[in-house]
């Protein structure tokens, strides 16, 4: 832990201006990125009594080594350069009001010949417009189920679509008129992309005229004598109808807004926000954030809509330029005190004006209420689930650190195992849990190179011996600054782990306290051998055994037993589990691709993309065989010399298979 007064920046030498400040820890990574008005006012209360700093600030200050900061001229400056930051360096104390992918929305991909609507969750591709977000994924299909009736386009993927288009017959959405058919032929690709166009204009808002045309081409059908037409147009406008009280009017100007709502303690802050286009909810999210430092409602208002409005944009920009995530609107509890600066900054990511307002009466006040008490309920909700989140991992990890006799609890747990078939694509996965969570972002996979005809034990090493090599490589010692920076005395050497050109973590840059291995005594004894061939002795080693859940230490006869119920058993069998999962994943991916080798593989010349376009032209590898070489080198992109190489290899295997 160090002394924050180690670091503290001598008196005066702070400037009173406005700017953004970083803390970093002895290794050099950012753990913590804020602005101020006045950066020297701000950076002194972090160096007040640490008795009288907030938990979380106290953390963060005893964790860091250095504060270093920026000035700006303006507080538009300092907002964008506080969320550049934060997206690139991902601080670990830093709120982030990340979109985690977890909500589903409707997407249409308009990029296709034939656009598509599907349920999606993941990131935003160009090309591709999204509805949403939704709460369950079943609200999505439930309304597009509805929708199909009156606006039947595709919603089949890939794969379905080009094989009713080679047998000629749709599928069974096709005969039920729940999709205009367009694989074969029953519509044009312009008559398909009109109905798709109606579909996203209706989901946009603009549904009064879709109903009035409606209502006008069943009374004309009827007044034709056209019966069972003006049925189908009845059955079409009840089917619009129903999906309209789905998503009922709660603002009647129509305006597009959204509405946040907060609900908080000392410590942890729950946001609730419905998104609101042309006067109907068409989406919610939510979250809940742990507080860095005393923090208030005005100041989570301004975070919030920095941080979530900045990553909404930059998520657009790689989408569909349709798709507008800045509202005109923000209602928010309160306003934040630089709300002028924010409106300009806002207004520059949409291109026209936003306004950031506190409702006062009427609709829009309601529907805040409604937000609100949706917060409370989250919150309260979250806290039966954390109280028990935390008291078992914290269980966990105390228990793991008594019976493995550690120094201390090891809050980095990385994991190891090796999958293969039969000695064939060996691969090995390594994952990695902080804090008993898992870190997707750090796991790495490994493709077994010298040790895959010796077996688990030997690969065992091989990785362990890979992982920590580029550990020792990416942290190779570095002049200390000139500085004093807490535990580090000027003039010494330390192991920073960022890299000098982006200035981010190195990919194996963080050891373990504690690295697991699947398998019992052999492989604990190989990894341990390997760690201490590299000189690395502040890693503790341990073996999972599968069969009797045994956990195995170095050097010992016996294995250590844990008791069944114990929650450190629990969560060593998670991460075993996880990187088991891990592992498999990625062997059946290796095989697959072994098992889809083409006779075009190792063609001098050849790479994927003019493979893949030479498989395009001809169909198949059996046609492209029975070309000739004038043929080939039509196909563009193809010259004659890369044409008589293609020949030359199809023709070198047929003669094989023949001999």
């Amino acid at each position: 832990m160090a002394d924050p007064s180690t670091y503290r920046p001598a008196t005066g030498t702070i400037p009173e201006s406005p700017g953004v400040y970083r803390f970093s820890d002895p290794r050099g990574r950012v753990i913590y990125v804020g602005k101020a008005k006045s950066l020297r006012q701000r950076l002194n209360s972090y160096f007040a009594d640490l008795s009288g700093l907030h938990p979380r600030t106290r953390q963060m200050v005893t964790t860091a080594a250095k504060v270093e900061w920026t000035v700006v001229g303006t507080e538009v400056e300092a907002l964008q350069l506080e969320y550049n930051w934060i997206k690139e360096y991902d601080p670990r104390f830093n709120v982030r009001y990340r979109d985690d992918k977890s909500y589903p929305v409707l997407a249409v991909t308009m990029h296709e010949e034939y656009p598509r609507l599907h349920v999606y969750r993941g990131p935003r591709r160009k090309g591709v417009r999204y509805f949403g977000p939704y709460a369950h994924a079943w609200a999505i299909r439930e309304t597009l189920d509805l929708l199909l009736r009156v606006f039947p386009a595709r919603t089949c993927s890939t794969g379905v679509f080009k094989r009713h288009g080679q047998i000629g017959r749709p599928c069974l959405l096709g005969y039920i008129d729940k999709c205009s058919a367009p694989c074969v032929g029953t519509v044009t690709a312009d008559e398909h992309r009109d109905i798709v166009e109606n579909f996203s204009d209706f989901l946009s808002g603009r549904t009064d005229r879709m109903v009035r045309q409606l209502e006008r081409e069943m009374t004309e059908a009827s007044e034709n004598l056209e019966f069972e037409r003006a049925a189908r147009l009845r059955d079409d406008l009840g089917a619009l109808r129903r999906a309209l009280e789905k998503q009922a009017v709660v603002l009647g100007d129509g305006t597009d807004a959204d509405v946040v709502a907060f609900a908080e303690d000392e410590l942890e802050a729950a946001v609730q926000v419905f998104h609101v286009r042309g006067g109907r909810v068409r989406g919610q999210r939510g979250w809940v954030i742990d507080k860095v430092e005393p923090t208030d409602t005005e100041q989570l208002v301004e975070r919030f809509v920095s941080q979530f409005y900045g990553e909404q944009h930059a998520l657009a920009g790689a989408a569909d330029d349709a798709a507008q995530p800045v509202p005109k609107e923000i209602l928010v509890p309160v306003l934040p005190s630089d709300t002028p600066a924010l409106e300009r900054w806002l207004t520059g990511l949409r291109g026209s004006r936003v306004g950031i307002r506190v409702p006062q009466r009427g609709d829009k006040r309601d529907l805040a209420a409604t937000v609100a008490r949706n917060a409370k309920e989250a919150f309260a909700q979250h806290k039966l689930r954390r109280a028990g989140d935390l008291t078992a991992r914290s269980a966990a990890l105390q228990e793991i650190q008594e019976n493995l006799e550690l120094d201390q609890a090891p809050l980095r747990i990385e994991c190891i195992d090796i999958s293969h078939v039969q000695g064939t694509n060996v691969v090995a996965s390594l994952v990695v849990f902080e804090d008993g969570l898992p870190r997707k972002s750090e796991y790495r996979r490994f493709e077994i190179r010298e040790a895959a005809a010796e077996g688990d034990v030997a690969s065992i090493a091989e990785v362990v011996r890979r992982r920590f090599r580029r550990y020792l490589a990416e942290t190779a010692d570095e002049p200390a600054p000139t500085e004093g920076s807490g535990e580090v005395a000027p003039g010494d050497t330390v192991r920073t782990g960022i890299d000098p050109e982006t200035g981010r973590p190195k990919k194996f840059a963080y050891p373990p306290n504690l690295l697991v291995v699947d398998g019992a005594k052999p492989q604990v004894d190989a990894a341990a051998a390997e760690l201490a061939g590299l000189g690395i002795t502040d890693v503790a080693v341990c073996g999972l055994a599968k069969r009797l859940e045994e956990v195995w230490l170095p050097d010992d006869t016996d294995p250590v037993i844990l008791s069944r119920t114990s929650e450190g058993l629990y969560l060593l069998q998670r991460i075993r589990d996880e990187a088991h999962r891990f592992a498999i994943t990625y062997h059946r991916q290796r095989r697959s691709q072994g098992m889809t080798a083409s006779a075009l593989d190792g063609v001098p010349g050849l790479g994927p993309a003019r493979k893949q376009a030479l498989l395009k032209h001809f169909g198949s590898v059996r046609k492209v065989r029975a070309a000739d070489v004038d043929e080939i080198a039509g196909v563009p992109g193809f010259g004659r010399r890369t044409a008589e190489s293609v020949v030359a290899a199809l023709h070198a295997g047929t003669e094989g298979e023949k001999a």
